[in-house]
């Protein structure tokens, strides 16, 4: 539920109701305004959507619940999971489903009951969610052409069945988007990344070597039945920007498209809508096919590696970026610089979030070689004010400008919309005034806007703090869904607020 108009209109009744009885106040917007500036926080801590996320997967076979005081305690950070050497903060969770007994039939009731109650914990537990269903998790060995000799059968599920499953789970993913913090394309293929697929065409050397465009037009609308059975304000990620070139320009489309503008960045079509999952992060020079033309019925597959990298450096400056690493024989590099460049394969991809349980042959090098504690910061936003501007003195219902100017730290930013507000809170009673300010702090960082206090507020000394709560209401006012700032002495945990460290006088006009 989006509050912002209603509660402009209700400021504007009132001041409009006081005015009539009032003689007309100077406009103080544009008077001279106190400067404060903001030290940055070296401080590692938890925020949504971002850093390293635990994955606790389970299987419609074996179906184990989540619940929640195991959740708090897995969450409780810090903490080192699987075999990490390294501790960290946690606010994510990777949920995957794996949905074995259910590739020739629809999903059960009580299969769709277990995962409506698992969200509902992870609400509870005051987590978000990255979230992906697959068919198999197992590859099976043997005397095939593939490289890796993985070989068919490979246990994936046909169209039909997959877009009645879909269907089928739309209503929770609208129910729980609010703790959605990303779905990924899954379905299609081992894993559900979309390579190894008894259905939607195979690319490798088990099959003819590259993709029809009948097996693009399959994967098509996969990914569009799942873009339709989100909320227009939540992300799909896919396995690799190809598979999101194919979608956007059609089958026929070639690895030279051009990535998001800055104008389509979060405009909510569909080109805006698709992010990434790269599942084998710097493991090899192309990441195991990650970046690769996998063809179509009128092209040869064939390496796309340079090409690829550079589409999806430029399109994810919009979008969620996540994964894991999977395999370390790309050292050195994949290890921290000099000798390697993970921290800058990670700012330059706008990376947000990777597994912290695998692949720990790499993750465990970047805590032996020294940048783990700047990655565990870095990974997503990190948000730093620098400096704001704040008048001494303002009176109701006249205009007052604030102005507040952040830089971001991190390797990304924020991928989900989120609106700032300015908190007044009056020093003797508590009495807290909301004012909407920033309506999505992603398009930009240099945040001015005038102001109006309503008629009827009680005249006094008032402290200044910026609330970034999370879009629904129904978390909103939650502290852990609340966005922290990187600075020093701000943070106030028990509102989810950040401290502005300034006072002002409400005056009765």
């Amino acid at each position: 539920m989006k509050l912002t108009s209603f509660c402009l209109l209700l400021i504007a009744l009132a001041c409009a109701a006081r005015a009539q009885n009032t003689a007309h106040a100077p406009n103080p917007a544009h008077a001279r305004n106190t400067v404060v500036t903001y030290q940055p926080s070296t401080e590692d801590f938890p925020n949504p959507e971002r850093g390293f996320y635990i994955p606790i997967g389970t299987s419609a076979s074996h179906f184990v619940s989540l619940d929640s005081a195991g959740l708090r305690a897995q969450f409780a950070g810090p903490q080192k999971h699987g075999k990490a050497t390294y501790a960290i903060f946690s606010t994510l969770l990777m949920r995957e489903y794996t949905l074995d007994t259910f590739r020739g039939r629809p999903l059960s009731q009580e299969f769709l009951r277990h995962v409506d109650n698992d969200l509902d914990v992870a609400e509870q537990a005051g987590l978000k969610v990255i979230l992906r269903f697959a068919y198999t998790n197992t590859a099976k060995s043997g005397a095939c052409p593939d490289i890796y000799k993985i070989c068919p059968p490979y246990g994936d599920a046909p169209e039909s069945i997959v877009l009645g499953h879909i269907a089928q789970l739309a209503p929770l993913l609208k129910k729980h988007v609010a703790v959605i913090a990303v779905l990924q394309e899954g379905f299609i293929g081992i894993w559900g990344e979309n390579y190894y697929t008894d259905y939607f065409g195979d690319a490798g050397n088990n099959g003819p070597g590259h993709l029809f465009d009948s097996s693009w037009n399959d994967r098509n609308q996969v990914l569009h039945a799942l873009l339709e059975a989100l909320p227009a304000d939540r992300m799909v990620q896919v396995r690799t920007p190809q598979i999101k070139q194919k979608y956007v320009y059609g089958p026929h489309a070639t690895v030279e498209e051009k990535p998001l503008s800055a104008a389509q960045g979060y405009s909510q079509s569909d080109m805006a809508r698709i992010g990434f999952h790269n599942d084998c992060f710097l493991a090899s020079v192309d990441d195991y096919g990650t970046y690769y033309d996998n063809g179509s019925s009128v092209q040869p597959k064939k390496s796309a590696n340079e090409v690829l990298r550079r589409y999806f450096a430029e399109d994810s400056r919009y979008l969620p970026v996540g994964g894991e690493t999977c395999d370390d024989a790309y050292s050195p590099q994949n290890d921290c610089a000099p000798a390697g460049h993970a921290e800058e394969e990670m700012a330059r991809m706008h990376y947000s979030f990777l597994n912290t349980t695998y692949n720990n042959d790499v993750n465990n090098d970047w805590d032996s070689l020294g940048c783990i504690s700047s990655i565990r910061k870095r990974l997503g936003y990190r948000l730093v004010l620098r400096r704001g501007a704040f008048p001494v003195r303002v009176t109701t219902c006249a205009k007052f400008n604030v102005t507040l100017e952040l830089y971001n730290a991190g390797y990304a930013m924020p991928y989900n919309p989120r609106s700032a507000y300015l908190i007044l809170r009056n020093k003797e009673n508590g009495q807290e005034i909301r004012l909407p300010f920033i309506t999505d702090i992603r398009k930009n960082l240099h945040w001015s806007k005038d102001l109006i206090i309503p008629g009827g507020t009680a005249p006094g000394r008032y402290e200044l703090l910026l609330a970034l709560p999370d879009s629904y209401a129904e978390i909103a006012r939650r502290p852990e869904y609340s966005m922290r700032l990187a600075n020093k002495d701000c943070w106030e945990a028990a509102t989810g607020y950040n401290k502005l460290n300034f006072e002002l006088t409400v005056a009765p006009r």
